[in-house]
């Protein structure tokens, strides 16, 4: 008979000397955590017999942590572990690993919390190595510099950057083949990307038959949360359709696949994955309030970027429905914390409460009626919506967050209109 505690143990006892750590999405992050502290500890011991691989399995374990909760000491930790391995790498295979940790570390670091400084650190790193040819680590130098190198096109105005990632990172997914779960997600979510931005179905249809391929290939019994990662990004994908489109039944679609993503696990198991879903569903009007509430509270404090996101969106949901009622004093509140939590506020965050600013500004103006709208001085020098929105959409930039830049350049566009 199965004895379900002590098998369950054996289960992971084996899988934790396995290369391939997709079951750590089966385990909460309170487990994730406790393994990844128990690797880095058993790595440090004179005794462990293989210590640079169990330090390489701390660091991914560290990594996916913080991807997972946004925790800055374990996103920390994932550095340590990386920057220990870089000095105690003995030979070309060890080298290349160590760098390989490093650059994804740091990676990391941008996708959680923004500054292009991240990506290149992370390919200063994975530059300074050369694996022997044809080797497996090889591939894995190639699919880091690939995916960093991507997120440096979508920052960059120069023509044609984005159709250069998107060719080196289908060369990088071919090289690596289908077990490069991250590759094929950054592959398919760049051809989104690209199809939104030039409005071609052409690419918002391959990432569509990419992103299936993904949700097909990942069980829910096995790989919850890249299911529901790919499941995300289709339902962005069919939204992005249906604006380029004005195809309804994409919208519609849309809803569904992210209702399907939002299924496959609970806040607790990965409250980033979690809040992400809910600011991709926020643009329907009928996700309630208390759903973005949520999403505020798990990512709030570490600087992230899907904090400010979602810190923005609910407070200019707030902003829309005091403007509704035709509530000034609610207006007027809004306002006070505002200012109130600027003066502590990250750069990231910042930004996004200078955009609620500036909405609170241009709802007043619609309301009253008046011609132009000005904050107290205390607030800025020259107290000017346009400075307001301006001085966001370049710090945004500056932090390497586009959705940001959009949301406050949108919003000055309308004040001047």
């Amino acid at each position: 008979m199965f004895e379900f505690g002590r098998d369950l143990r054996k289960i992971f006892a084996q899988a934790r000397h396995s290369e391939d750590l997709g079951w750590v999405e089966l385990i909460g992050v309170d487990l994730l955590k406790i393994e990844a502290r128990r690797e880095a500890t058993d790595a440090g011991r004179v005794s462990c017999a293989h210590p640079f691989e169990t330090e390489h399995r701390a660091a991914a374990l560290w990594r996916d942590h913080a991807r997972r909760t946004g925790a800055a000491d374990s996103l920390d930790r994932a550095e340590r572990c990386a920057d220990s391995l870089m000095r105690s790498a003995v030979g070309g295979d060890q080298t290349a690993l160590a760098a390989v940790d490093k650059g994804l570390t740091l990676l990391l670091r941008f996708d959680l919390c923004g500054d292009p400084v991240h990506l290149d650190r992370a390919l200063d790193a994975l530059d300074a190595v050369t694996p022997p040819r044809k080797s497996r680590l090889d591939a894995a130098l190639t699919s880091a510099r690939t995916r960093v190198a991507a997120r440096q096109a979508r920052l960059s105005d120069r023509p044609g950057a984005l159709a250069e990632a998107a060719a080196g990172l289908d060369a990088a997914r071919r090289a690596a083949g289908a077990d490069d779960v991250d590759l094929r997600m950054d592959a398919a979510m760049l051809a989104l990307e690209a199809g939104v931005i030039q409005r071609d179905v052409g690419l918002l249809d391959r990432a569509g038959r990419d992103l299936g391929a993904l949700v097909e290939a990942a069980s829910p019994d096995h790989r919850p949360l890249t299911r529901a990662r790919a499941l995300a990004l289709c339902g962005a994908g069919l939204s992005a359709l249906a604006a380029v489109a004005g195809h309804e039944e994409a919208r519609t679609q849309g809803r569904i696949m992210f209702d399907a993503a939002a299924d496959q696990f609970t806040p607790d198991h990965s409250p980033l994955d979690w809040a992400a879903i809910q600011m991709l569903r926020a643009s329907d009007d009928a996700l309630p309030m208390m759903a973005l509430a949520e999403a505020e509270a798990l990512t709030q404090g570490n600087g992230l970027i899907i904090g400010a996101l979602v810190r923005e969106r609910r407070g200019s949901r707030e902003v829309a429905l005091a403007e509704a009622v035709r509530d000034p004093a609610g207006l007027e509140t809004l306002e006070q914390r505002l200012r109130a939590r600027m003066a502590t506020a990250g750069p990231l965050d910042w930004v996004a409460d200078q955009i609620v600013m500036g909405e609170v500004v241009l709802a007043r103006r619609r309301m009253d009626g008046r011609a132009s709208s000005t904050l107290a001085p205390s607030n800025l020098a020259s107290g000017s919506l346009g400075l307001i929105l301006s001085e966001a959409a370049v710090t945004a930039r500056e932090m390497g967050v586009p959705a940001l830049v959009e949301r406050a350049e949108r919003l000055l566009e309308t004040a001047r209109g």
